[in-house]
């Protein structure tokens, strides 16, 4: 697996390509770094996201997880820049509980660029299982004018 990692305004985060797709993305440094013209594309896009000059992600993207997990993922991805859902709408549209749908976002292996920070509890915030917790997400939602 190829990784390359970066500095960034939520912390050092370190992207993960295999077989020509992003399969991850965490907090922390990598020990080797790769030369791979996707992780550098993705290491761009996501600059242009912190820097607040991009609102959108063109990657080829293939998360390991369960088939529900996977349409949870579509369906934050759908969430335009700046704009939130709540954990039960996503279960509704799923057919679901909004418990499980916080757990797929839990389990997301791709946050920011699969924007599972876009996902908001009914009376609140949520959680947030990236470095940082619920400070990360907020500091996510006011990058992109969902919060003020």
């Amino acid at each position: 697996m190829a990784q390359l990692s970066m500095h960034s305004p939520i912390g050092d985060l370190t992207i993960s390509a295999d077989d020509g797709s992003i399969v991850a993305l965490d907090w922390g440094w990598a020990r080797d770094q790769s030369d791979d013209a996707l992780l550098e594309a993705a290491k761009a896009q996501l600059e242009a996201y912190f820097d607040g000059a991009s609102t959108a992600f063109d990657l080829p993207l293939s998360p390991a997880g369960t088939e529900f997990q996977r349409n949870v993922w579509r369906l934050m991805e759908a969430i335009p820049y700046g704009g939130t859902r709540s954990y039960g709408d996503l279960a509704k549209d799923l057919k679901s509980a909004a418990r499980a749908v916080g757990m797929a976002c839990g389990a997301n292996p791709i946050p920011v660029i699969i924007p599972c920070h876009r996902i908001l509890s009914a009376t609140g915030m949520g959680g947030y299982s990236g470095e940082g917790g619920v400070v990360t997400k907020v500091d996510l939602l006011r990058l992109e004018g969902a919060l003020l």
